[in-house]
């Protein structure tokens, strides 16, 4: 992998400046903007039993598009940090759940 990466950077270096080359970067990004909202729409059902919930879901959504749509934050430092604080959120709900459960029963 690490040489096909290579290999492609290297054709991207070399050929960056051509237009037909940026117009299909340009193509290429919104077709995964919409692959990314695609999945999103699929994934919006299972929100019912997430244990963070729909407000903070959708608080942590705003955020990273807030971050990388008008700031242009570098994604993948941005996905890293809130799904960092998401998990914890996540695994202090759960924890909590069970706590409640195990003393009801």
């Amino acid at each position: 992998p690490l040489v096909i990466v290579l290999f492609i950077t290297g054709l991207y270096a070399e050929f960056a400046s051509n237009p037909m080359v940026a117009g299909a970067l340009k193509g290429m990004g919104a077709v995964s903007a919409g692959l990314i909202i695609g999945s999103a729409l699929k994934l919006m059902p299972t929100l019912k039993t997430n244990p963070i919930g729909l407000p903070i879901c959708a608080v942590i959504a705003v955020i990273a598009f807030t971050l990388v749509a008008i700031l242009r934050w570098p994604l993948v430092w941005v996905l890293l940090a809130l799904g960092v604080v998401a998990c914890y959120y996540a695994a202090i709900k759960i924890k909590a759940r069970t706590t409640t459960e195990k003393s009801s029963s």
